[in-house]
């Protein structure tokens, strides 16, 4: 059954129809039960160009993944969060666009969507610190929000976990067993998580009385191959780490697999923590966790996000909001006290 025919049978005009079913307040309450019942007992399914016609609303909701790196597209972070947010796309009769972005200088992506009304709205992913991005989408007027954060301009919605205060509350952590040399091994950080992260890590080894040392520090693409070597050069230093600050569950995959070629046992020799996003992909679970992780919920943030968004389309003139997410220090296997290891 099209809307055509739900129409024609519950003798009412598509506009009428089509507004019921999308729960529209100017249509009554009972007027909305009666079409949503003849809807289910016929097997409608909507048809989104007729949707769209009567409602001036695309009915469609843009993700723009910037194409820094094949990882940005195929994470399995960003899987989990579209998971997430396309559940809630598909409650309220929204349809998902993922649109590829060549750079986040390229403003003409931003400006094609809002001229040819492709979407109602856009999620922002992966924000940089200074992000172009954001002057461009206030400026066209098409209603986003950013998961994450960006540190540049203010005035816009956005979803994040405190980065911040997860590095420092797990560097604290190393700090309380006993580790001076801790490493961190991060995401690029002209990305904000990353540069929110390092700040973190760098605060809690200055409140701790603890010299920052560049050398146990790095920033890349947030991959197995990364951990291990960069773990793997890390522990063959002369005065090596005591324990590593990872951002991301794979790459401590590559640090564990560093870690056992260096003859070291991990959580007795070496500790980890790492930020586990508590993704479906990787299980981190179990009686003890393998890993000490920093833990925050990527399909939660998939529908806050997607939540504060539908809500703006419906309510252009909202003034910005934000939510900040907790996240939870669960202690695993991957730590202890700092063993006594020679400093010469």
């Amino acid at each position: 059954m099209n809307l055509k025919q739900l129409s024609n049978q519950l003798q009412l005009s598509q506009t009428t129809v089509s507004r019921a079913l999308n729960d529209y307040p100017e249509v009554s309450e009972a007027t909305r039960s009666r079409v949503k019942l003849a809807a289910a007992k016929g097997g409608y399914r909507p048809d989104m160009r007729a949707i769209s016609l009567a409602t001036g609303k695309a009915k469609t909701i843009g993700h723009v993944v910037p194409m820094a790196n094949k990882d940005d597209v195929f994470s399995p972070i960003f899987a989990e969060f579209i998971a997430s947010a396309s559940q809630t796309y598909s409650q309220y009769g929204y349809e998902l666009m993922l649109t590829v972005e060549k750079s986040r200088d390229d403003a003409s992506t931003y400006r094609g969507l809002a001229a040819k009304r492709a979407v109602d709205g856009v999620i922002l992913h992966s924000p940089q610190t200074d992000d172009p991005r954001l002057a461009v989408l206030q400026e066209v007027g098409l209603p986003f929000v950013v998961h994450g954060r960006m540190l540049n301009g203010e005035g816009y919605h956005w979803v994040d976990m405190d980065n911040h205060n997860a590095f420092k509350l797990a560097t604290k952590l190393l700090l309380d067993l006993g580790h001076r040399r801790i490493a961190l091994l991060n995401g690029r950080e002209e990305m904000t998580f990353a540069w929110l992260r390092r700040a973190g890590y760098e605060e809690a080894l200055n409140d701790g009385g603890v010299a920052i040392n560049s050398e146990f520090m790095a920033a890349d693409d947030l991959t197995e191959r990364y951990g291990y070597q960069k773990a793997g050069a890390m522990l063959s230093m002369k005065v090596a780490p005591t324990a590593f600050l990872v951002s991301s569950y794979i790459v401590a995959l590559g640090v564990r697999r560093a870690i056992s070629q260096a003859g070291l046992v991990m959580g007795e020799q070496v500790s980890v923590i790492i930020h586990d996003d508590e993704l479906s992909y990787f299980d981190n679970g179990g009686v003890k966790p393998q890993f000490t992780s920093t833990r925050s919920s990527v399909r939660q943030a998939g529908y806050e996000a997607s939540k504060m968004l539908l809500e703006l389309i419906e309510n252009p003139d909202k003034e910005p909001t934000s939510v900040l997410m907790d996240t939870q220090l669960v202690i695993g296997s991957s730590t202890g006290p700092c063993p006594s290891l020679s400093e010469s």
